[in-house]
């Protein structure tokens, strides 16, 4: 009896940070996209604000906890500030660039959440030994790729590149980070969860100051609401659903995280079309489920690796 009640407490809690995790990286993109488009925010200080209070916070964390930082000659310096470089400063900076140019947060959601996997798969095959391409991977990528391809066609389907390609250009790049930081992570040296997402963190604060300082300090009169919006991308979005992420992977391994990806691009796009007005499309869905089968055949020649889902993470 207490075996059971304690199995439905882990089943409870597990999927309230499940719905947790859906909602927070769901809503990021809603919230990348009012603040830089609708709300003016300038993109090349969007990685900054993201990542300055989150680096601050998991530093003091560290050495609270009686653990030290290694020593800047340490080879984890390069390889964990490769992944915040790759798995933050730049997608958050490329995200930004997309929407400030109209890419709106549902398309940004299908691109980002769908076509890294299919990167990580590509660049796999040449950078890690134990992941060469299957028929059925190739075959997985050609459909997404497709799926991709569909996306761009304009409304009425003809040969012709829809008019915004430059923004949802810079959402592949998003996609093209991430899958590289996902291939950094496959070869970097261990270390104390901790103390990695301190040196991504910090590393990833530093060359976001490096980007943004050349352009002048933000000088527009935010409303409130886009202040708010930084908060809660700041604070939940970079920082607390990594946290569920870990606890998700903890309590159910990391096939649910391949699941909650999926589920992030349905509501990015439902809570676009609630909140910011954005235009329902049957493209988009198409798009979406075609880029999505061609990861589940991916996906089942290797019964979902963990690192695999891993690299389908975002991190908005």
């Amino acid at each position: 009896m207490a075996r059971n009640k304690n199995h439905r407490a882990n089943t409870v809690k597990l999927y309230t940070m499940v719905a947790a995790i859906v909602l927070i990286w769901s809503t990021a993109y809603n919230l990348m996209y009012y603040t830089v488009y609708s709300g003016g925010f300038p993109a090349q200080w969007i990685p900054a604000a993201r990542t300055i209070l989150p680096a601050l916070a998991i530093t003091l964390y560290v050495y609270a906890r009686g653990m030290k930082l290694p020593k800047l000659g340490d080879k984890r310096w390069l390889w964990y500030g490769l992944m915040g470089f790759f798995g933050m400063t730049a997608p958050f900076l490329l995200l930004a660039m997309g929407n400030e140019r109209g890419v709106e947060s549902g398309i940004s959601s299908i691109l980002t959440n769908g076509v890294t996997p299919l990167f990580t798969i590509v660049l796999a095959h040449f950078l890690v030994k134990s992941e060469r391409l299957s028929w059925r991977k190739s075959a997985g990528f050609i459909i997404g790729f497709i799926g991709v391809v569909f996306l761009f066609m304009p409304e009425n389907l003809d040969l012709k590149f829809i008019q915004n390609w430059q923004g949802q250009s810079f959402i592949l790049m998003v996609a093209l980070s991430y899958a590289l930081a996902a291939i950094v992570a496959k070869r970097a040296p261990d270390t104390p969860a901790s103390i990695g997402a301190a040196i991504m963190l910090i590393t990833a604060a530093i060359t976001a100051l490096v980007i943004a300082i050349p352009s002048g300090m933000p000088s527009g009169n935010y409303s409130g609401g886009v202040l708010l919006a930084l908060f809660v991308l700041t604070v939940f979005s970079t920082g607390l659903s990594d946290i569920l992420y870990l606890k998700v992977i903890k309590l159910s391994g990391p096939s649910m995280i391949a699941k909650i990806n999926y589920l992030v691009p349905v509501f990015a796009l439902i809570f676009g079309m609630l909140f910011l007005s954005e235009a329902f499309s049957w493209r988009s869905i198409a798009a979406m489920m075609i880029i999505i089968t061609g990861l589940l055949i991916a996906k089942a020649d290797n019964k979902q690796k963990p690192d695999e889902s891993q690299a389908m993470k975002k991190t908005q």
